[in-house]
C-alpha cells in the first residue's frame, strides 16, 4: 500500500502536464492491458523505491475561473484530510497571485509535508523571479519546469523523503471486502442490515458519515474485515460538488481492499461518478461486485432488470464479466446474496490454475484459433503459466510477443473466464519471449 500525495493549485499553472509527466513512465507499463483509461486525475508513480498514488485535484473543477475561487479551498482542504503530503503548484510567469497566497495561507496550518513547486522555470531570468515566492511562507521552493522535466528529480527526491512511513496494518489475514459507491447510495444502511445493529448513524443527508470505518464480520459462516467509505466530512460541506470528493474517498479504501462492493442508487443507475469508482478498482486489479439499491423504488416492467443490468455491462466494456446483483437494503432483499457473492469473488481472485492443467486447456484452444499474421509473421505461443502474484495474471510464451495485439489478447482473456471462474476479476496477461 502506498502514500497519497495530492497536486494542488490554480488552473493553467501546469498541473496536469506534471500529473502525466509523472505517471506515464509507470502508465505505459500498467495500462498497456486491454484499453482505456477514463479517469485522468489518478494516477501510480515511484521514485527511489517508494511508490504512491498521485492525485491531481485541478482535473475535477468544471468551469469559469470565479467558479474555481470557490472550489480551490474546498479541494486544498479535501487534499489536507485526505493526502499524506501535498505539492502545491504555482507558475512563474504570472508571479504570486492572490489565490496562491489564500492556498499558502490554508497550507501554512497544516501539520502534513507540503513541497511547494515553481513551475515554467526553464531559464536563468525566471530562476531569480522565483525568488519571489519566499513571500508565501511555505519555505524552500523547488523550481521545476514541468513540460521538460528540469528540477523534478529534486522536488520528487525531497517528496519521498518527507512521506510518512505506512505501518503494516496485515495483522488478520481476513479478507477485506470495500463498500464503495457515491454519497447517498445507501452504504451505511447496507452495512447495519449486514452486522444488525445501527453501527453508523445513518439519516437521508448525503455525507453524514465519517471516515472509513473496519467491521470485524463474522455471521453466516463467513469472516471478513468490511471497509466503509461511506462518507464525506462535515455536514456544511454537504452542499458541494460531491463528485471529486467520493473519487479521492474511495482512493485509499480501493486500493487497500481484496473486493470492492460497489453499491449504486438504481434511481440514478451507472452514473460517471460510479465508472470513475469502478475504473478505480478495475485498474487497482481487486475483484468487483456491483450492488444496484433502491431496487423497490422503480417502476418493474416484464423485463426491465435484464434491460437495466445490460446497460450496465455496456458502459462497463470491455470488463463485462462481474457479477451485478439487484438489492434493497430498506427490504433487507438480496442483501445476504451480496456478501456470498464478494465471497465467491475473493475466492476467484485468489485462485491459482496449475500450469498444467492451463496448458492442457488453453493450447489447444490457442492451436484452433492462433494470433493472426502480423507483417507476414506467424507468432506461435508454446506454453502458459499463472503468475505468483496476488491477483490473477497470466503470461504466454511465445516467439515474438510485440506482434500480438489487443483483440487477440481479449480473445485470450475471454476463453480463461470461459474456462476457469474469474467472475469480477480483472485478469492481466502478458506475452512474453520464452
Amino acid at each position: 500500500m502506498g502514500n497519497i500525495v495530492a497536486i494542488v493549485g490554480r488552473p493553467n499553472v501546469g498541473k496536469s502536464t506534471f500529473f502525466n509527466r509523472l505517471i506515464q513512465r509507470r502508465e505505459a507499463i500498467v495500462d498497456s492491458v486491454s484499453g482505456v483509461t477514463r479517469d485522468r486525475h489518478y494516477g501510480k508513480s515511484d521514485w527511489n523505491g517508494r511508490k504512491f498514488s498521485l492525485i491531481d485535484t485541478g482535473g475535477y473543477v468544471k468551469g469559469s475561473e470565479d467558479v474555481f475561487e470557490a472550489e480551490i479551498d474546498k479541494q486544498v482542504e479535501l487534499a489536507i484530510d485526505e493526502a499524506d503530503a501535498i505539492i502545491f503548484m504555482v507558475d512563474v510567469e504570472s508571479g504570486v497571485t492572490p489565490m496562491d497566497e489564500e492556498v499558502a495561507t490554508l497550507l501554512r496550518k497544516v501539520d502534513k509535508p507540503v513541497l511547494l513547486a515553481v513551475n515554467k522555470v526553464d531559464n536563468n531570468k525566471r530562476l531569480e523571479n522565483a525568488v519571489e515566492f519566499y513571500s508565501l511562507g511555505l519555505g524552500e521552493y523547488f523550481p521545476i519546469a514541468s513540460t521538460n522535466g528540469s528540477g523534478t528529480g529534486d522536488l520528487l527526491d525531497a517528496l519521498v523523503e518527507a512521506l510518512p512511513e505506512l505501518e503494516e496494518t496485515d495483522e488478520d489475514d481476513l479478507p477485506r471486502f470495500a463498500v464503495v459507491g457515491r454519497p447517498n447510495a445507501g452504504k451505511s444502511s447496507f452495512i447495519n442490515a449486514l452486522i444488525g445493529e445501527e453501527r453508523y448513524i445513518v439519516t437521508d443527508i448525503a455525507g453524514t458519515t465519517r471516515d472509513s470505518i473496519d467491521t470485524r464480520y463474522n455471521r453466516f459462516g463467513f469472516e471478513f474485515n468490511l471497509v466503509d467509505t461511506a462518507g464525506i466530512r462535515r455536514k456544511s460541506k454537504v452542499k458541494e460538488n460531491l463528485e471529486f470528493y467520493s473519487v479521492m474517498r474511495s482512493v485509499r479504501a480501493i486500493e487497500n481492499c481484496d473486493v470492492c462492493l460497489l453499491v449504486l442508487d438504481a434511481t440514478r443507475g451507472f452514473d460517471g461518478q460510479v465508472q470513475n469508482i469502478f475504473w478505480l478498482a478495475q485498474r487497482n486489479r481487486k475483484g468487483i461486485v456491483i450492488l444496484v439499491n433502491k431496487w423497490d423504488l422503480l417502476e418493474k416492467e416484464t423485463n426491465t432488470m435484464k434491460e437495466y443490468e445490460a446497460a450496465i455491462r455496456r458502459e462497463m466494456e470491455p470488463f463485462t464479466d462481474v457479477p451485478i446483483i439487484f438489492m434493497s437494503v430498506l427490504n433487507k432483499q438480496r442483501i445476504f446474496k451480496a456478501i456470498e457473492t464478494a465471497v465467491r469473488v475473493y475466492k476467484n481472485r485468489s485462485e491459482k490454475i496449475k500450469t498444467r492443467r492451463l496448458n492442457d486447456v488453453m493450447l489447444p484452444i490457442i492451436e484452433g484459433n492462433p494470433p493472426p499474421a502480423y507483417k507476414g509473421k506467424y507468432v506461435k505461443i508454446k506454453f502458459c503459466t499463472q503468475l505468483p502474484t496476488p491477483q490473477p495474471q497470466f503470461a504466454f510464451f511465445c516467439n515474438l510477443p510485440q506482434y500480438v495485439r489487443d483483440p487477440y489478447k481479449r480473445f485470450i482473456e475471454n476463453k480463461l473466464r470461459k474456462e476457469f471462474d474469474f467472475e469480477g476479476v480483472p485478469i492481466t496477461i502478458y506475452f512474453r519471449k520464452k
